[in-house]
């Protein structure tokens, strides 16, 4: 990983912060219970069907602490050093208690999200679509997606020296570069959706938050699509801090009234008015 100040190298995080630790650690042990209790897996997966089916809550939770044990854990190595490299100087730039709640945050809402909308085309009866309710989702993938997004967009321009393909981009690069190669691939076991999820969940906490500057917003986007297409933008209007009054119609009692007032002024002494004294003082001149 390149700092991005002259040519210092380094491989890694300088520094890996406890939580990271920890959170490696838990997720290694959850591993060591799968070997050890097969039904393990089986109830901490996320299946649409078995969440909302049988009130099983705790599989959105559960899901991201639990990887695939079939052969080497290479599913569980994968997603802890995509966690260390990242997450390290993310933690310790961030503090460990705000790391850990957009962690959980990233993981447990794109677990809501792998169990919820396959039953949008159910209940909109698309009957072929029934055969999603029963895909069982599990890894730490969602969350740390998140994370790779979070660390883009707090470092946008810190440049990174790829292993495979050998190039160096910048960070900001880093998330379209990861959907390419999954959506490119063409590998039935990945979890699109739970990916996609996390970014997703991740931007959302990261632009409410308002802590990070470079997050992209709403504005942003819609900016970079007029650029793109080479269209004017729409002129903002501004709302008035005041609002305007409307005026009320008199009634012809109120009207004939206010006249009443008005003769009875110009009949009092000096109040005349200044128009018709001119009037008159040009018919003396005659």
């Amino acid at each position: 990983m390149n700092s991005g100040y002259g040519t210092r190298m380094s491989f890694g995080p300088p520094v890996t912060s406890q939580i990271i630790k920890n959170l490696m650690i838990a997720n290694a042990a959850v591993f060591v219970a799968q070997l050890l209790i097969p039904q393990a897996t089986a109830l901490g997966v996320v299946t649409p069907e078995r969440v909302w089916l049988h009130s099983e809550i705790w599989r959105p939770i559960t899901y991201m602490w639990i990887h695939s044990i079939g052969g080497m854990p290479l599913h569980l190595m994968m997603n802890m050093f995509m966690l260390w490299m990242f997450g390290s100087q993310l933690a310790e730039h961030w503090g460990e208690k705000r790391f850990l709640r957009y962690y959980l945050t990233c993981g447990i809402g794109a677990g809501i999200l792998i169990a919820t909308l396959p039953f949008i085309p159910v209940l909109a009866g698309w009957s072929p679509m029934t055969e999603q309710l029963g895909l069982s989702t599990l890894g730490a993938s969602g969350a740390v997606m998140g994370v790779v997004l979070a660390y883009s967009f707090t470092w946008p321009y810190q440049r990174i020296q790829l292993l495979f393909p050998p190039v160096a981009i910048k960070a900001i690069w880093l998330i379209p570069l990861l959907l390419v190669f999954e959506f490119s691939s063409g590998q039935d076991n990945v979890s699109h959706l739970g990916h996609l999820g996390g970014l997703l969940i991740g931007w959302i906490y990261l632009v409410r938050e308002g802590e990070t500057p470079e997050a992209p917003t709403l504005e942003t986007f819609k900016h970079l699509y007029y650029r793109c297409t080479g269209r004017k933008p729409p002129p903002t209007i501004r709302k008035s801090s005041k609002a305007i009054r409307p005026r009320r119609k008199l009634s012809l009692k109120r009207r004939y009234e206010r006249r009443l007032m008005r003769k009875k002024l110009r009949s009092v002494s000096g109040e005349t008015h200044p128009k018709r004294d001119r009037n008159d003082n040009d018919r003396t001149d005659r």
